[in-house]
């Protein structure tokens, strides 16, 4: 008789599971954990194209006083122009904008342009951002040093709330130039000064590169893509070819969806961390933060309730699990099992501390990520029932259900 083969209690198995995930996460996922995709220091470019900086802004009057300025004093060599939209704000946004565009220092004025209430199956932001470029692409724009105009070359879409170093669009351009880049997006630092911030910001940003891995976006030939809707540069002509603002218009997370536009249609794209791109936007306390994530999170899984059902399920079993295995492990003595899960919340831990000393922030808090992750599960729950009961809102305005 030959002697038996040892085999490994089922329950074993079952503990593995989560390692396995991490392995696949940690090795074969496109490093989506490392947070070294940084803009590249680029060289000038042999003449600067020029410029038009487009900011959507609904009810930001706090914000403007910290972010338009920045755009306002910008080193950028060639022709530059800024405007902003004001979405039908209630507060003092536009009177704040002029106010701001008057005042002496800046390089630039800024046009303040007021919009319309967009039409039936365009969201608010994507109707003032092709306002704000059908405005600078038909009056000619961008003023040449010589006094002469310019149709731009570039369109620089950024938020009321992102504040820009001075050198930003010239970085941002001369690396789209040199590298032949169609859009060149950075996923602004936000802000982690409160407890909920700290909690919940750096998540946020390392499950955006879990879903969409940096070096894969930039990766010609790949069909991963996504953008950080707070700063995009894109070629003019490159976004006409992808059908335009128009081809989107009704899309809810809009940045990942030009991307997808721009990359569908043959364009080059690059999307990274940014170090001193800011968002200046304070979230008070965790109802602020949960309904930032709760505002896109099912529209991200196509209102698929089979999605939401298995994305509860990934959780449970990559964040949750590992911790399982180690307790249960060392509740019951079977060593197996506790090393099985010891190694998967070493292996998880590990994924997220660069994520965290990004964000400056002491690297203990990722033994955090579990109770994070079952927190955006909840908050994906919350996004679907809203979009259930009463549809996408956001800025003040309801788009309704997606199936009505």
């Amino acid at each position: 008789m030959q002697p038996a083969v040892p085999t490994l209690p089922i329950v074993v198995w079952l503990a593995a599971v989560p390692l396995i995930i991490w392995a696949y996460l940690l090795l074969f996922r496109g490093g989506f954990w490392r947070t070294g995709v940084r803009l590249p220091i680029a060289p000038d470019p042999g003449s600067w194209p020029s410029v038009a900086v487009v900011v959507p802004a609904r009810n930001e009057a706090l914000m403007l006083g910290s972010s338009l300025p920045t755009l306002l004093d910008q080193d950028y060599p060639g022709p530059l122009r800024v405007v902003l939209v004001d979405d039908h704000s209630t507060d003092e946004t536009a009177k704040v904008a002029r106010r701001l565009g008057a005042q002496p220092g800046g390089r630039v004025v800024p046009e303040v342009v007021a919009g319309d209430e967009p039409p039936p199956g365009w969201s608010g932001k994507l109707w003032a951002l092709a306002q704000g470029i059908g405005a600078v692409s038909s009056s000619g724009s961008a003023v040449e040093p010589t006094g002469g105009l310019r149709v731009p070359e570039f369109l620089l879409l950024t938020d009321a709330d992102i504040s820009h170093p001075r050198s930003s669009v010239r970085q941002l351009v001369a690396w789209a130039e040199a590298a032949r880049l169609d859009q060149v997006s950075l996923m602004a630092r936000l802000r982690v000064q409160t407890g909920w911030e700290r909690l919940i910001i750096p998540a946020f940003v390392y499950f955006f590169a879990e879903l969409y891995p940096f070096r894969w976006v930039n990766r010609r030939g790949r069909k991963t893509a996504a953008a950080a809707g707070g700063c995009v540069l894109v070629r003019r002509r490159a976004l006409e070819s992808a059908g335009g603002i128009q081809a989107i218009r009704g899309a809810v997370i809009d940045d990942v969806a030009m991307a997808k536009a721009l990359k569908g249609s043959g364009s080059s794209i690059w999307l990274g961390l940014a170090d001193e791109v800011r968002s200046v936007r304070p979230y008070a306390g965790l109802k602020d933060l949960w309904d930032m994530v709760a505002r896109s999170a099912y529209t991200q899984l196509g209102f698929s309730l089979v999605l939401l059902l298995g994305t509860l399920a990934g959780l449970a079993v990559t964040f949750v699990g590992p911790l399982a295995a180690l307790a249960a492990g060392l509740a019951t003595g079977a060593s197996a099992v506790a090393l099985v899960g010891a190694v998967s919340c070493l292996v998880m831990g590990l994924t997220y501390i660069p994520m965290i000393c990004y964000h400056r922030l002491g690297w203990w808090r990722a033994a955090e990520l579990p109770v994070v992750a079952c927190l955006y599960g909840a908050m994906t729950v919350t996004s679907a029932w809203r979009h259930y009961r009463e549809g996408v809102a956001w800025k003040g305005r309801r788009y309704g259900p997606v199936n009505e």
